[in-house]
């Protein structure tokens, strides 16, 4: 069984492929059918289908939440 990853509006992900600038850190600024994503280095935004986001994400860096009971 295949564990779907789980992320939120706000969280900073890390993506297998670079950015052209050389980050590979993505902020989530849009969810929905599509997910827009935004660089955190040049502040380039993105929109892609859901499908391939979660085909391209490795893993949430830092959640938008933060840890809880702080």
């Amino acid at each position: 069984m295949v564990e779907r990853k789980t992320f939120q509006l706000g969280d900073v992900v890390q993506m297998k492929k670079q950015h052209p600038c050389g980050t590979n850190e993505m902020e989530i600024i849009r969810m929905g059918m599509d997910i827009r994503i935004k660089c955190t280095g040049c502040q380039h935004s993105v929109l892609i289908p859901r499908a391939k986001f979660e085909k391209n994400m490795k893993k949430v860096l830092r959640s938008a939440e933060g840890p809880l009971g702080q």
